[in-house]
């Protein structure tokens, strides 16, 4: 087979020539990198925060409030500012607005335009924070920052799915996943050599360093190819079906290229794709596609993510013991990703759901148990070294089971149920709901603790039991189907069928 393609059949749908080539490969790691822009702040962000002359210089409340020297002070409470989390949210609130702006320029100019654009919105930012000076710098630069998440989170996944065979979809997908987890564990390693910078300027080092995966991104995606779904939805038919038969490493693809054009042509029909996702028959899509991200983010995670340190630091480990155990939790974050990109095409996407809804749930019960235990409602204990390391090997737990579960399959699933004709717009849909829930719960993270305590764990742990038992219900299995021909999927459905006789 020509490319040095690894020959892959579509089973659950129709077998198409061709493969797996390095050329795919080689480009999916490389849009894939669009990753690190969101990995790199989720990890930034907290680390800096936990930063003592980071906090005196911009939020001189909350330094305070740690140096308290009471021993009444509540540990629930020692980071309840609005302003200090509006510098974490500002950036989600950003991206949840730009992805609206960025399915335009997905569907008009194509995937890698709003990749290049992402990249450079991200690099602006991350010069914007290196050098500022006050804080009203600080949330111009995060707001730019926002931007560009929010156009490589929506033009990233649909070009990973776009591109990869049918039976290896689900793990060159979850390369955006993985790259996530790896811009978390570089942030965390770098928040941890910082902290240590004498003279009080680590923080400058660590937001300015965003710059890094912003350039890769930037050259990477003008390096790019765009999708034969792109090519061919923008007019180019011979450009597209060349296209393909180079991703594939064969010039055997008549009949991809066929259902692929017929894709293409349906969609061209849709004049208004947000209208027309209303209908009846994409309500599955459209419910997916809010839902999923919706209950990602009530998973919790980026509670830990992006305030790690902070969290961390509040139930009693001390300032490097609080920057190295986001660095543990990050190692464990990236080391199962790796088991999904194994398991998510072997096993399928609804056992990777249920499995790990209840791990996650196991692991955020026992934590919550642990600290009321040890902190009850006052939260004036110390923590022992035992108990520190038991409550971070529960939360590692935690980790591992969303990063082979919630963590990759909520950006997959939704990328590849939708047809063509709203694709763009269900991507939107996914990264705005993502990006809405992640500002929320990023803003309302500090008083949530601070009133509900230990109660807060308890509170996740109730959305895991009501989202593994929605995706047992209503999210079908998606393994090695191909991607123009998922209304099959949701035809057989025992509950999506009566909305879709007309696919």
């Amino acid at each position: 087979m020509a490319g040095g393609g690894i020959a892959v059949q579509s089973a659950g749908g129709r077998n198409y020539e061709g493969g797996l080539t390095g050329f795919v490969i080689i480009t999916c790691l490389v849009a894939a990198m669009g990753g690190l822009l969101f990995g790199y702040d989720l990890g930034i962000s907290g680390g800096v925060t936990s930063m003592e002359h980071f906090l005196k210089k911009f939020f001189p409340s909350v330094y305070k409030k740690q140096h308290n020297d009471s021993d009444k002070e509540n540990a629930y409470c020692k980071f309840d500012s609005q302003l200090l989390t509006l510098f974490t949210s500002s950036l989600y609130l950003a991206a949840l607005i730009a992805c609206f702006f960025a399915s335009v320029v997905t569907r008009v100019y194509g995937r890698k335009a709003s990749m290049s654009f992402g990249g450079f919105a991200f690099l602006v930012g991350a010069i914007i924070n290196g050098v500022a000076s006050n804080i009203i710098m600080l949330i111009v630069g995060r707001l730019s920052l926002g931007v560009g998440v929010g156009f490589a989170n929506q033009s990233v996944p649909v070009f990973l799915s776009e591109m990869a065979p049918a039976k290896v979809r689900g793990a060159l997908n979850i390369g955006f996943q993985m790259a996530i987890t790896i811009g978390i564990l570089i942030a965390n390693l770098v928040n941890f050599g910082t902290a240590k910078i004498s003279g009080g300027w680590g923080w400058r080092v660590s937001l300015a360093l965003a710059a890094v995966p912003a350039v890769m991104m930037t050259v990477g995606s003008f390096l790019l190819p765009d999708t034969p779904n792109s090519i061919l939805e923008r007019g180019h038919t011979l450009k597209a079906r060349n296209m393909l038969a180079k991703i594939r490493g064969t010039d055997n693809v008549d009949r991809e290229f066929q259902d692929l054009y017929e894709a293409t042509e349906a969609a061209k029909r849709v004049e208004h794709p947000w209208r027309n996702i209303l209908q009846p028959k994409y309500r599955p899509q459209l419910v997916c596609c809010v839902l999923i991200p919706f209950f990602q983010q009530l998973t919790g995670i980026n509670v830990i993510m992006f305030y790690a340190p902070v969290l961390f630091k509040t139930i009693g480990f001390g300032d490097d013991a609080s920057l190295m155990s986001a660095v543990i939790s990050g190692g464990v974050n990236v080391a199962a990703t790796a088991v999904s990109i194994y398991c998510v095409d072997k096993f399928g996407r609804r056992f990777l759901f249920l499995q790990g809804g209840m791990q996650m749930f196991i692991s955020q019960i026992l934590v919550g148990l642990m600290i009321a235990l040890k902190f009850g409602l006052n939260g004036t204990a110390k923590l022992s070294k035992a108990d520190a390391n038991v409550i971070l090997f529960l939360i590692c737990l935690y980790v591992a089971a969303f990063a082979w579960s919630w963590g990759p399959l909520g950006w997959l699933v939704p990328s590849e149920i939708c047809p063509l004709e709203i694709r763009s717009a269900a991507q939107a849909i996914n990264v705005s709901v993502n990006m809405l829930f992640t500002f929320i719960i990023a803003q309302v993270f500090p008083t949530m603790l601070c009133n509900m305590k230990f109660g807060l764990f308890f509170f996740f742990a109730g959305f895991v039991v009501i989202m593994t038992i929605f995706v047992f219900l209503s999210v079908p299995e998606t393994k090695n189907v191909p991607i123009e021909e998922m209304g099959t999927v949701w035809k057989n459905h025992w509950f999506w069928r009566k909305y879709c006789q007309d696919y």
